[in-house]
């Protein structure tokens, strides 16, 4: 297994932003990562979502367009190397999966959706990456096209995080949806959006915080401004805001406005993002903020280093996990052990690769974690806690797939769920079933003793185990379990075949 990415690797971050589409690409060296390329394109995705969740066509047209292009530009990394997430917008699509076939066609890389708690953890990571270190406590705000995160935490460690449905492209049109601005409009929208921040505003100053960071577009934008009213290093404060606040008012209409350094491209929703920025202040009694130049994309490389290495937020999340629901480590090992040996024998023929393996690893971890509610159906408990959780470190995909692996360890194999998987997911998350149900089979019996050698041959749709003769026939509850799991199997048309030796 690899430890350590190889020196000069090429790592690409791509972010589905509701405002702006972004493409970076790094190389890794000497432990560092350092920027070779990047792309921006304004789409503006969030301005073409409809109240039912539909999406304009020529936004998708916009967003496929742009998709091609940043295709090209990483059409030689495979998609390990890749990671290209979808945000807010794609989230609140009516049919994200509809959306995500298109455009992984036009990247030519699979898209994951994160949750907006789990981009929070992204843009925090990508923010720390970007500034001096410290050992102070921080606060991290990143005011996006369709939402905006609040981050508290200290070194490279999230301690709070939130995501709201606010972001400058939402809230302009929201707010201003004919382009008037008045000071009667821009109160009631500072108001409506303070009433919002309530729901965590006392948890977040009670954690407290030394220093306040903001990141993308918006607040860059406001730095900029904040410099040119006359702060040399563009720190954001409560007048630079109230400054911006009645220069807008004075224009009267958003394409009227006119703010030193302030570009056309982002006059447009400027009114949304700085209303919401205000709010924030005055809410959780920012004193200033400085911007940074670090991003969620940044956080998206920095974490694909982790991963690489060893160093995986989703090892921590799992292991909190089994402490939170008392699993049986002991067994868990046992069954994760068996798992990963009839994993090894077939990836190859089954074209399963190191992700499909770390996640079998996670799922044979937590797969009795439902025994904490109860022991009838703990496979369907267990589903539930898994699909339902704010697992760090996971994406929507990554979080749907073990669900439903862990589903399918016992019982009847979940059809629905396994077609509620997209496209791509589904016929691996179909044969890590197979994998961990017959690993859970094979230590029902939950004493410490290992499994004899197994000889394991797969094939297309079946898999060949031999036992040695008399151990199968010393285990007699076993060969019973293994005939009855021909049947089970049989229900997605895959054959096992019990040999003895």
């Amino acid at each position: 297994m690899q430890t350590l990415l190889p020196e000069g690797e090429e790592l690409a971050a791509v972010d589905l932003g509701s405002n702006s589409f972004h493409l970076v690409v790094a190389r890794y060296e000497r432990g560092q990562l350092q920027v070779i390329d990047r792309l921006r394109e304004t789409v503006r995705l969030a301005a073409g979502l409809g109240e039912d969740g539909s999406l304009s066509n020529d936004k998708r047209r916009q967003a496929l367009t742009c998709l091609a292009q940043f295709g090209q530009r990483i059409a030689h990394l495979p998609d390990d190397r890749v990671w290209a997430v979808g945000t807010n917008t794609v989230r609140k699509l009516k049919s994200p999966r509809a959306f995500l076939i298109a455009a992984e066609t036009a990247l030519g890389h699979p898209i994951e959706i994160v949750s907006g708690r789990e981009e929070a953890r992204l843009i925090y990571l990508g923010v720390v990456h970007g500034i001096p270190e410290s050992r102070k406590r921080r606060l991290v705000v990143d005011i996006g096209g369709g939402s905006t995160e609040f981050i508290i935490g200290e070194g490279h460690a999230p301690i709070e995080r939130e995501s709201l449905q606010m972001g400058c492209v939402a809230s302009t049109l929201k707010y201003f949806p004919d382009g008037e601005i008045t000071r009667k409009r821009y109160d009631d929208a500072h108001a409506s959006i303070a009433l919002e921040l309530q729901q965590f505003a006392a948890d977040y100053k009670a954690c407290g915080w030394k220093e306040c960071w903001g990141s993308s577009g918006t607040i860059k934008a406001i730095g900029d401004v904040a410099h040119k009213l006359g702060d040399k290093d563009g720190v954001i404060t409560r007048a630079v805001l109230e400054e911006i606040r009645d220069s807008m008012i004075k224009a009267g209409h958003i394409d009227t406005i006119k703010l030193p350094s302030l570009s056309d491209e982002r006059r447009s929703v400027i009114a949304g993002g700085a209303i919401i920025l205000h709010a924030v202040i005055d809410t959780l009694g920012i004193k200033s903020m400085q911007a940074c130049e670090t991003a969620m994309r940044d956080g998206l490389l920095w974490d694909m280093v982790g991963r690489a290495e060893h160093s995986d937020t989703r090892e921590a999340t799992i292991q909190a996990l089994c402490q939170r629901y008392s699993v049986d480590e002991v067994h868990a090992e046992r069954v994760e052990r068996s798992a990963l040996t009839l994993f090894d024998a077939v990836a190859e023929h089954w074209k399963l690769d190191e992700a499909h393996r770390t996640l079998l690893h996670f799922a044979a971890r937590v797969h009795e974690i439902g025994l904490a509610v109860a022991h009838s159906q703990h496979h369907q408990h267990a589903e539930y806690i898994l699909a339902h959780s704010d697992l760090a470190g996971f994406t929507r995909l990554e979080q749907q797939t073990l669900a439903v692996v862990v589903r399918g360890h016992r019982r009847g194999i979940p059809l629905k769920e396994l077609k509620s998987l997209p496209a791509r997911a589904a016929p691996q998350a179909e044969r890590l079933i197979v994998l961990l149900r017959l690993a859970a089979l094979l230590h029902r019996s939950r004493v410490d003793e290992r499994v004899p050698k197994l000889a394991i041959e797969g094939s297309e749709r079946g898999l060949r185990l031999t036992l040695p003769e008399r151990w199968l026939q010393s285990h007699p509850l076993t060969q019973t379990d293994l005939e009855q799991e021909k049947d089970y199997l049989a229900a997605i048309e895959f054959k096992l075949v019990v040999k003895t030796a």
